[in-house]
């Protein structure tokens, strides 16, 4: 009996940033949506003067610091890689991702960094308006981290604003076309928007989750209503985003749309195939269940637009996961419609007058709590496979980006990461899932106050405050 080959260093190295990335981004994924979710409460909480907005910025505000936490932690293994596992890539990339990946670093981070500590400890402190002020730049830092995060991204799959050296590294000619390449937009419209959906299903599926126990807890009512009001309004519009993206990618990349597709052979009139096997071997998709001329529609918006398959590109082209590449894309659309069903549901309970007594709607909003990760992770996964054999498409292919290290020492450091990640994640992401049972009530805590924990170094700092033995340091009261 032959013996199945073993992988090779290259797929190793892809298999443990794939690991890495994905436990990573759903952290991001989350946070970016509900650091503009708590700048929203805490300005109606200050607009309005209700308790029922603080209590709940409260609730959501210890979550984000959990999810931040992780987030950060898993953010820094990734960087390592490119030296370790990706040394070629990183030396060739270096004049171009470096400057980029330093900006995020120099605005971003250090703007989440500064602001951070007095949003999650500074409310008794610093007073409500300067600490909105924070939360709002705490939520600005996020955006302005993906802003950098996606602009490298992109020009690795668009990339423009370069020349090459007669060495193979890539150095800077332009960089306004490098930061605003021609697929950044796009990504960043769609990611971005993303992530808002991802925190609405979230923070809708934990108010619904609390509606089922006691329907009349006005803080699980408020949260509810605003994760509602947000997949209503924004499910739609990331559809329409998602047309303009996958037609950028089409002028782009064709050869991942067609394999988003599952097209083979060029057509007019082209279906949209909702089920299928794509056979690279073959040359075909099996078993394949179509609309006609959809995917020309939403491809060239034209019903009888000609749309390119695999077989009129070069086969070192294509993606090297077809399959992959096709079910991820229908994972992520078919979520994304669910999406939009839930906020329209929504829209026709609230016209009833129904919707925190609709115990099936609830449900089907629990159900659909962990749908955002899912459908960010299928469409990361989407833009990353399809864009193999390259890590700069077109220039830079994949298998000669690799550090020289042998399959063995990377199989070794891609176990270890497994067993950590399992490890460490998974406790993180069960203590979520402990906040999230609990039920938001009034005066909600928010983060632990007091004396400040000391993470590195020696100072007085803790100490300068610090209540005398035997006394109490006063609680922080809530303003109504």
């Amino acid at each position: 009996m032959p013996s199945l080959p073993l992988p090779s260093a290259v797929d190793l190295a892809r298999a443990q940033f794939a690991l890495t990335v994905v436990w990573h981004f759903l952290f991001p994924a989350f946070t970016i949506g509900l650091a503009s979710f708590l700048a929203v409460l805490e300005g109606r909480w200050l607009f309005t003067g209700k308790a029922v907005y603080l209590d709940t910025y409260r609730y959501w505000l210890k979550v984000f610091a959990v999810a931040f936490a992780m987030g950060v932690v898993s953010g820094l293994v990734m960087s390592y890689q490119f030296g370790t596992n990706w040394s070629v890539f990183a030396d060739r990339t270096a004049p171009i991702l470096g400057p980029l990946l330093g900006y995020e670093v120099l605005t971003a981070f250090f703007l989440e960094a500064g602001f951070l500590g007095v949003m999650l400890f500074g409310l008794a402190r610093v007073g409500p308006r300067l600490h909105f002020a924070a939360t709002c730049l705490v939520a600005l830092g996020t955006l302005t981290s993906a802003f950098w995060i996606l602009s490298a991204n992109s020009w690795m799959q668009t990339p423009t604003g370069h020349t090459m050296g007669a060495d193979g590294r890539f150095a800077p000619a332009d960089w306004w076309a490098i930061i605003v390449n021609p697929s950044f937009p796009y990504r960043f419209a769609h990611t971005v928007t993303g992530a808002y959906l991802t925190t609405a299903m979230i923070v809708g599926a934990v108010g619904a989750l609390h509606l089922l126990r006691d329907g009349k807890n006005p803080r699980a009512r408020a949260m509810f209503s605003m994760a509602m009001w947000m997949a209503a309004l924004v499910a739609p519009a990331q559809l329409v985003i998602g047309d303009m993206h996958g037609a950028n990618t089409y002028a782009h990349q064709p050869a991942k749309v067609a394999a988003m597709e599952g097209h083979f052979e060029t057509r007019s009139g082209a279906s949209a195939l909702l089920f299928g096997w794509p056979d690279a071997e073959a040359g075909e998709t099996r078993g394949a269940l179509g609309i006609p001329g959809l995917a020309s529609l939403y491809l060239t918006h034209d019903l009888n637009g000609t749309v390119r398959g695999l077989n009129d590109m070069p086969r070192a082209t294509w993606p090297t996961n077809l399959p992959l590449v096709f079910w991820s894309f229908r994972v992520m659309v078919g979520l994304g419609l669910l999406m939009i069903a839930l906020g329209l549901a929504s829209l026709w309970l609230r016209w009833k007058g129904r919707l925190y007594d609709a115990a099936w709607f609830h449900r089907l909003a629990v159900a659909m709590g962990p749908s955002g990760l899912i459908a960010v992770t299928a469409g990361w996964t989407v833009t990353e496979t399809g864009r193999q054999p390259f890590t700069v498409y077109g220039l830079l292919r994949t298998a000669d980006s690799v550090s020289p290290v042998a399959a063995p020492a990377v199989a070794a450091s891609l176990a270890a990461f497994a067993v950590v990640y399992l490890a460490v994640f998974g406790a993180g992401i069960w203590y979520l899932l402990h906040l999230f049972n609990q039920a938001p009530h009034v005066h909600e805590a928010g983060p632990p106050t007091g004396v400040p924990t000391r993470t590195a170094g020696i100072t007085p700092a803790p100490a300068l405050d610090a209540p005398a033995h035997g006394e109490s340091r006063p609680a922080l009261q809530p303003a109504e």
